[in-house]
């Protein structure tokens, strides 16, 4: 069963009978690609355009062989962006839905997270309920790293405001079983987004915001390509994070990005 197809058909107001006249096949066809089966480039291609999503996001390529020494990257990239907001953001919200394990999310402010999708806070709650770990870890906006960070963008201060209006969203987890919230106080090179097997890496251009720089989307294969190294940062960066109490530290904010 192709979830994304369907998720997507549904959130688009596409019928399969609609698609299958798009793509000038059999609507048997449209059911059969629901159903799991992977179409011809040619039909993916036209899917894909008049879906307005990304094509590996409805068919993500297949784990191939392990890699051997000296084949780089090649099994675990899914995709590249040419920056963050280019995202789609139907991908975002399934991905999030279609965790089963483990969320985690590593970022300084990331009010794009919450203000492009309402309800994440809910959603993220749900998740949870479901058996699902949550982590999340903002920048600490009391911290050095994100006066240095700001200092850089050239926004002084604003980006410690961001993070207090950012934190606003996650409060209600705080009571829900399953998930966290910290603050790191790190130089942070790359902001993560993880959902399962899936890796969504944003790295950072010195000067510029996240969501003008590139995103690679990786899916683990072994333990010992990007996927991991990139989890272990997560890891390192978790360990020395340290819970947010805003009852205690005033962190309410007031605007948004």
């Amino acid at each position: 069963m192709n979830d994304r197809l369907h998720s997507v058909l549904a959130q688009r107001g596409v019928s399969p009978e609609s698609l299958a006249e798009v793509c000038e096949v059999d609507p048997k066809t449209v059911s059969r690609w629901l159903g799991g089966r992977v179409p011809h480039p040619r039909h993916r291609f036209r899917v894909a355009r008049h879906l307005r999503v990304e094509e590996t996001f409805l068919w993500p390529a297949p784990p191939r062989r392990a890699a051997r020494a000296g084949d780089g990257l090649g099994t675990e990239l899914v995709g590249t962006y040419p920056n963050r907001a280019s995202v789609p953001r139907d991908m975002w919200i399934s991905l999030l839905r279609e965790a089963r394990e483990e969320i985690g999310v590593l970022v300084f402010s990331g009010t794009f997270f919450a203000q492009s999708n309402p309800h994440v806070a809910k959603m993220l709650a749900e998740r949870a309920a479901d058996g699902v770990r949550v982590r999340l870890c903002f920048g600490d906006p009391e911290g050095q790293a994100v006066v240095v960070r700001g200092r850089e963008e050239g926004i002084g201060d604003t980006l410690a405001a961001k993070i207090r209006a950012s934190l606003t969203y996650y409060r209600p987890l705080l009571a829900e079983a399953g998930c966290e919230v910290r603050l790191h106080d790190t130089t942070l090179y790359t902001s993560l987004f993880r959902y399962d097997a899936n890796l969504l890496v944003n790295p950072h251009v010195w000067g510029q915001p996240a969501s003008a720089n590139p995103l690679l989307h990786l899916n683990k294969v072994d333990d010992t390509g990007w996927f991991d190294n990139y989890a272990q940062s997560f890891e390192a960066v978790w360990a020395g994070a340290r819970p947010w109490t805003p009852d205690h530290e005033g962190t309410a904010a007031h605007g948004q990005d």
